[in-house]
């Protein structure tokens, strides 16, 4: 017997959908209005004419690359210690993990701005390299429950024991264990993680607003502030660069991993 056609859901998910593309179509129209009298890509080609714009987004860029390197190489080694050694204290790290999430980053930056400050003990923020350190380490905990997330699901999906066995038994310390054996066998879910970081980091405007940093995100609310049809195409470029990078993590984050890293790893021993 031939099922009915799905009428109430596929209107329900008309609607749901409509809810998304109908503002986007309309910034999409309006950011194309900016000749009168025509349709353009003027405002698209006014952003990328901006030196403002390639400043505050190659600064961005870095920082959020940073941010990347430092959260891997913090979350991959406790991820992978806290299921090999100690799994009773996996409730914890899950716990400190997802505070990011309830901690405001105004509280975080106004934080870092008291312990840190010129008058504390460390004063980073008397110098820009200080400055630009803390932005990377907000980042970093701002992207911690998205990152160990991802990481912790892609070791799950490996035996981290049995290769952490096969690897020493090749006489591997444990520091080369981690950097030639677990890093890539999670190498999909680093990735994963990586793109939400990059994407969370970009758009960020508290922490480099009030750390006064040349950052994209306070660049965007500035923007908007002072033109009316380059902030709409910078949204849409917005919308599809996240796009783009929930693309490629899904393309990535559905490779399994594999563990044909222990050859490489017996050559190089």
């Amino acid at each position: 017997m031939k099922k009915p056609f799905p009428i109430v859901p596929t209107i329900i998910a008309l609607i749901a959908a409509s809810y998304f593309i109908i503002p986007l179509i309309a910034t999409f129209y309006f950011s194309l209005k900016m000749t009168r009298g025509t349709l353009s890509f003027a405002a698209y080609a006014s952003v990328f004419q901006s030196e403002e714009f390639l400043k505050t987004l190659g600064y961005s860029t870095l920082a959020s690359l940073a941010a990347i390197v430092m959260g891997a190489v913090i979350i991959v080694p406790t991820a992978y210690w806290v299921r090999l050694k100690l799994p009773r204290l996996r409730p914890l790290v899950e716990f400190i993990s997802l505070l990011p999430l309830i901690v405001p980053g105004v509280v975080l930056v106004f934080g870092y701005i008291r312990l840190f400050g010129s008058n504390s003990w460390l004063p980073m923020t008397n110098s820009d390299q200080g400055t630009n350190l803390l932005l990377v380490i907000g980042y970093v905990i701002m992207s911690m429950p998205y990152m160990f997330r991802a990481v912790d699901n892609g070791m799950a999906a490996i035996d981290i024991a049995t290769l952490t066995e096969a690897a020493e038994s090749l006489g591997a310390s444990r520091l080369r264990t981690i950097s030639l054996v677990i890093f890539p066998n999670v190498r999909a879910a680093i990735i994963a993680g990586s793109f939400l970081t990059f994407s969370i980091s970009l758009g960020e405007f508290v922490l480099p607003s009030l750390l006064n940093r040349p950052a994209f995100g306070p660049y965007l609310v500035q923007l908007g502030q002072d033109r009316a049809y380059e902030p709409a195409a910078l949204a849409i470029m917005s919308f599809a660069f996240t796009w783009g990078c929930m693309v490629l993590m899904q393309a990535f984050a559905t490779k399994k991993p594999g563990q044909r890293w222990l050859p490489r790893l017996s050559r190089k021993i």
